[in-house]
């Protein structure tokens, strides 16, 4: 590229200009007693170059590279001089070699949303992880933008790498680029406040157009960064629940629905009070009353990405620490059926060795040696697990939110359920007929029926969880597709005979505490029995004794 083209590159109004001249000379407009004069103006200006590009030639044979460079400076100097635009680069990659510059992708990401319409050359894409299709601006293209009154010129460009390097990857070789020019009295605005903007606004794009995932952790055993294989793996998360199909009361949804939005409005208040930027939330209850459900709908209403943690596969402390910094922002990290998953306290594995040794104690018969236990357990500690949640780790990156859920609350440890790391407790209780009314128009679309009455007063005496009703309700054959009746009066019949079902285990459960009770009686009174019988005995040896 010459002189004169880098000049007009880089002052797109005097290019502007020069072309809006040319062809108004070109049209006759100027009149035909000036064409000439113009002409003229212009074979001379031709001659100027040719000269100019003459002696450039004769510099670069025969005059010292070290003469060269001071030349070269100095006429950069003076072509500054004359121009009084500014230009910014920013370069595909950056220090980090093989990957590409998180700046250039929020640069494309906002020139694709904002000014690729007054583009006239466009190239379009699905991008890795994303949803929609991408329209970006083209390479060689200009394209302008407007900030607080000003105009910014955007120019899409790639050059080839002079290396002498055969890339393994199709256009490897290839380093595009942006190059942003500004008139010079606006540097402070551009550099101080408009490519923040471009970078933030950049980043909401992708966000708002990536594919959101479902991760799950790898055994620690198959990481290997080199070959490709992360501390997690992903598939793309097209959970279809939403906070309107979740049969739950409106005004216990209502509630989590206002605490997610002020978490995810509250950047700064938790950086003004010194939190890290996360939140906890513990969703108890029986199963099928809807926790995963509500993760998914939670997930959906924040637009996050959902990590599911196996705390089984996870080996010590370290690694979950590992899986910790390995997530990213704007997620949902969940750990279901926290009571199962690990033994925090070690009580189990010490009653099993009490339990061997009383016995080792007691029998006296000789044993065949055996293999030594092998302990293939988990070492994540409760420690671990509070420091994951609640320490200094959890600190590292913001906004994101922590989900347990349990069958059994009762069950967990008091110091990892308390407020502050589990922050909300969300009781997730079988079906009544709010949640009822919500599946009923969602799989009948169905708002008010004679039968709600019913089936009212069948949910307040019986205990069925919000899957059994939607399993009663979904219309699996084509009778009952046809017909809401049927299917309400299919729940009807399940219910009632829940209710027996009820009562019937209710009576069982008193008849077998009745009859522990009675056999703990007759036991004692045996044992008092055989008390009185040796109390005499006693007695006899003593005096037997004191005889001789």
């Amino acid at each position: 590229m010459s002189l004169y083209t880098q000049h007009v590159h880089a002052c797109p109004l005097q290019s502007r200009s020069l072309r809006l001249y040319i062809h108004t000379i070109s049209r006759g407009a100027l009149g035909p007693a000036m064409a000439p004069a113009v002409v003229e103006r212009w074979a001379g200006l031709g001659s100027a170059v040719a000269t100019v590009i003459f002696l450039w030639s004769v510099v670069q044979n025969y005059v010292p590279p070290t003469f060269r460079l001071y030349l070269t400076t100095w006429a950069a100097k003076l072509a500054a001089f004359f121009n009084p635009y500014l230009q910014i680069t920013i370069s595909e990659y950056g220090a980090e070699r093989f990957q590409r510059s998180d700046f250039f992708l929020a640069v494309e990401a906002y020139l694709s949303d904002a000014c690729a319409r007054r583009a006239r050359k466009l190239k379009a894409e699905l991008g890795k992880d994303s949803k929609n299709l991408r329209v970006s601006v083209d390479d060689h293209e200009e394209v302008t933008d407007d900030f607080s009154g000003i105009t910014i010129w955007w120019y899409a460009s790639k050059r080839q790498s002079k290396a002498n390097v055969i890339s393994l990857y199709p256009g490897g070789d290839e380093r595009r680029f942006y190059r942003v020019v500004f008139h010079q009295r606006h540097r402070d605005l551009v550099v101080d406040s408009y490519l923040p903007f471009v970078l933030g606004e950049g980043r909401a794009v992708t966000v708002k157009n990536r594919q959101r995932r479902l991760f799950t952790n790898n055994a620690s055993g198959s990481w290997n960064p080199y070959k490709g294989k992360s501390v997690w793996s992903h598939v793309p998360f097209e959970h279809p629940a939403t906070f309107d199909t979740l049969a739950m009361h409106p005004d216990e949804k209502e509630a989590v629905i206002d605490d997610l939005m002020a978490f995810q409005e509250s950047k700064e208040y938790y950086a003004k009070v010194g939190k890290a930027w996360k939140r906890g939330y513990l969703l108890y209850g029986p199963p099928g009353t809807g926790k995963s459900t509500m993760i998914a709908a939670m997930a959906n209403f924040l637009d996050y990405d959902v990590y599911d943690l196996e705390l089984t596969a996870v080996k010590n402390n370290t690694e979950l620490r590992k899986l910790f910094i390995e997530t990213t922002g704007k997620s949902i990290i969940v750990i279901e059926d926290i009571d199962c998953s690990v033994d925090f306290t070690g009580k189990r594995r010490k009653d099993k060795k009490a339990s061997s040794n009383k016995d080792s104690d007691n029998d006296d018969k000789p044993k065949l040696p055996i293999e030594p236990e092998k302990d293939d357990a988990t070492k994540v500690t409760l420690s671990g697990l509070l420091n994951f949640i609640d320490g200094l780790w959890s600190a590292c990156g913001g906004e994101r939110i922590i989900i347990f859920t349990t069958n059994h609350k009762e069950k967990l440890d008091p110091a990892l359920i308390r407020r502050g790391r589990m922050d909300k407790h969300i009781e997730m209780s079988y079906c009544r007929f709010e949640g009822f009314k919500v599946l009923a128009k969602n799989y009948l679309d169905v708002i008010e029926h004679e039968l709600f009455g019913e089936v009212q007063r069948l949910l307040e005496e019986t205990d069925m969880s919000p899957a059994d009703v939607a399993e009663n309700l979904m219309p699996m054959s084509k009778k009952k597709k046809r017909d809401p009746d049927v299917c309400l009066i299919g729940l009807i019949e399940a219910l009632k005979q829940a209710k027996e079902e009820a009562a019937a285990a209710k009576v069982k459960e008193a008849e077998e505490a009745q009859a522990k009770k009675a056999k703990e009686k007759e036991e004692t009174e045996v044992k008092k029995g055989k008390d009185k019988d040796k109390a005499p005995e006693a007695a006899n040896g003593d005096i037997k004794q004191g005889d001789k």
